[in-house]
Parts: structure tokens; sequence; C-alpha cells
């Protein structure tokens, strides 16, 4: 079985499927697969039509189902030193090289290659096979698709995300929320401030507004958070602004980002920027310029993975791999998206993250054995 499922990973890999990029010639083959080995098989394309993600259920059509989940993009190759090409998969020394061995193709390979075997093996209980789009630039596919599951009715009990933890069980990791916000003045000569409202002026005020909440969050700290640091973060990453010395600013972005341990800690801030915002920032521009604007555009809001005490995921995993305990990592994947919807939800899969969005990213032979061993166990436990 590991043989078929290298083989299986050296045609994903052949798949460029650069998050930029299309994923349809992938889900294709991925749909295909599935559909031979008896899957009911969805593809759902987004709105521009260029890329699709892919729902398949093996087994009743009935809720308390487990799904194995994987996105399907991976990231650029450019301006990184390969050894080899990327998108050939190459075995040297038990590791198999090439874009997405790792994050996250492997795990997938490892799913699918098993879906005959659940197709034999599943009793009462579906096993579901969810591959997305867009899940390195904002988790996008897993947003629609999650939408659509919660449009469907379908209540899957709990969902096993593959993404590289050394098999090791995550069970918990800050959601990433990425903002670009628009600061709309009137330009004007230096000389005369009074005349103009520099957007560079009030994009810094906005900033100092955020690092005090930013201090806010310290003390809104969970009791006994175990995530590294333990509070809700708060970056600004850019400020972009002005034409010249001389010239009043017109226009001013900041792009920052928070990565909040809880979701209470996201709407704390953006309830209180929107509240500064309407009450401080833009009575002060319009005063001047009745058109002056501010406007918040969201880049992305992936909801993180909160660990739970009673979590069936966790429980059940921990059997299959013989693990004693279960961590938190400080990556972002599709998790807490699936824990939205009321899933017990872990991530565990094969490879390390230490290895994704590098050159000569790679997987070893061994993490993916033992990736087909959890899975085979499952396949088992199914059959009970």
């Amino acid at each position: 079985m590991l043989n078929e499922t290298t083989d299986l990973l050296a045609q994903l890999i052949a798949f460029p499927t650069i998050s930029t990029d299309s994923n349809l010639a992938m889900i294709a083959f991925l749909a295909d697969h599935l559909e031979t080995a008896g899957a009911r098989v969805e593809v759902h394309l987004n709105e521009t039509g260029d890329k699709a993600n892919l729902f398949a259920t093996i087994g009743p059509d009935t809720d308390g189902g487990i799904i194995l989940s994987g996105h399907s993009d991976v990231v650029p190759v450019a301006d990184q030193d390969w050894t080899s090409d990327p998108f050939e998969m190459a075995r040297r020394d038990g590791n198999l090289y090439g874009r997405g061995t790792c994050d996250m193709k492997g795990f997938i390979a490892a799913a699918v290659t098993l879906a005959p075997r659940f197709a034999e093996t599943i009793r009462d209980r579906p096993i579901h096979f969810a591959f997305t789009h867009d899940e390195e630039t904002g988790c996008i596919g897993a947003g629609h698709l999650v939408a659509r599951l919660r449009e469907s009715g379908l209540r899957p009990a709990m969902a096993i995300i593959g993404e590289p933890t050394s098999m090791q069980i995550i069970e918990g990791h800050k959601g990433c929320y990425e903002y670009s916000t628009h600061f709309h003045g009137l330009e004007g000569h230096g000389s005369s401030p009074d005349l103009g409202v520099n957007a560079v002026e009030y994009a810094a005020r906005y900033i100092n507004r955020l690092l005090e909440l930013r201090e806010d969050l310290h003390q809104r700290t969970p009791k006994a958070s175990r995530f590294v640091p333990p509070w809700t973060t708060i970056n600004v990453g850019a400020l972009h602004g002005g034409v010249a010395h001389n010239v009043i600013a017109s226009k001013a972005q900041v792009d920052w980002e928070m990565r909040p341990v809880q979701a209470a800690d996201a709407a704390y801030v953006k309830d209180r920027l929107k509240a500064y915002c309407e009450h401080t920032l833009l009575p002060a521009m319009r005063a001047i310029h009745p058109e002056a604007e501010i406007l918040t555009e969201v880049m992305g809001e992936v909801d993180g993975l909160e660990p739970t005490d009673d979590n069936e995921a966790r429980r059940i995993v921990a059997e299959l791999t013989g693990a004693n305990n279960a961590d938190l990592v400080p990556f972002g994947t599709e998790a807490g998206l699936f824990q939205a919807l009321g899933m017990d939800v872990v991530v565990c899969g094969p490879g390390s993250i230490d290895q994704a969005h590098k050159a000569d990213e790679y997987l070893s032979l061994d993490q993916l054995g033992k990736c087909l061993d959890m899975l085979n166990r499952l396949a088992d436990r199914m059959a009970a």
C-alpha cells in the first residue's frame, strides 16, 4: 500500500496547483479516483470557475461522520533554489521531494489510497473527503465548503485535518485575521496643513489605537492559556501613504493582523476600532472634508482551533496513533472553520512543518507509512 500511495503522490505533485493558478485538473483527477472507489462526489466551483472544492462521501447519508480534510493548493516555487524539479517527485534517501509532498498532498494521497478499504469496512457511519482550494491565501475554499455544509444541514461529528504535524495530535492554534485599512483624506500644499485632511496622520492615530488595544489584550489572557504568547496578538505590518515631503497625503493604508486565542478577542478589537473611527477619527476628518472615508478591507479571517476538554476526535486519533498527549502550534489551518460548524477537530498529518514552503520540500517514507497505519486503523474501527 505504501508503494501505491507514493505513486499516487507523484501524480498529485505533477499538478502545479500554486494558489495563483487553477486546481481543476487535480480535483478532477481525485474525483475520478474516489468515484471509482464507490464514493459519492460533489465538485463545487468558485465564483470565477477556475478553482474548486471536492467533497466526497463513502457510507450512509447520515450525520455523525468523519471528515478527512486537506488543501489542494501549494505555495510558489519562484526564487527558490531547488535541486530537482519541484513538480516532478524525486525519491532520495528515504524521502520524497517535491512541492506539496508534506504540505499537504501526502495526506491527500494516503486518504484517497485508503478509499477502497473504507468502502469495504464502513457500516453505519460515513467517511467524508474534503479537499479545498486556496488554503494558503486565507482558507477561502474551506470557508465556502463549510458554508455549503451549513446550508445542506449535514453535520459530521469530527474532522481530521492532515496538515504536517509529524503525526502528532494538535488540538489548538490561534486564528489569523488580516486586514488592510484605507484612509481617504484631502490633499493640499504642505504649507497649509489645516486646509487638508492628512490620511497618513489619521492612519498613524489608528495605529496608536491598535497598539493600545494590543496592551488591553494582555489583560484578557485566558487562564491557563497554553499558547505562546498566551494572549491575542496584534501586528502592524505596513503603512503606505503620501507622495512627497510638501504634499498633504490624501491616501494611506495600514496593513495589520491579529491572532486571537479566543473568538471574543476578535470581536473586542473590531468593535472598539469601529467605535474609534465613527466617533473620533471620521468626525474630525469630515469637519474639513465631508467625503473623507475610512474603509477596512478583510484580507482573511481564519478562525483558530480552540482546545476543548471534551474532544472525541482527539480521543480517537490518540487511540489510532498511540499518542499520549496533544499539543498546540503557532501556524494556522482550516481546522477552526470546521470546529465552528460544531465538529470535534484535530490536526494530524505526515511530515514536518519545518519542511513546508521551502526549497526541496520533502516527506519521509516513514511519516507516510505512519499516516497509512493511522488510516488503516480508522478503517478497522469503522467496521466494528
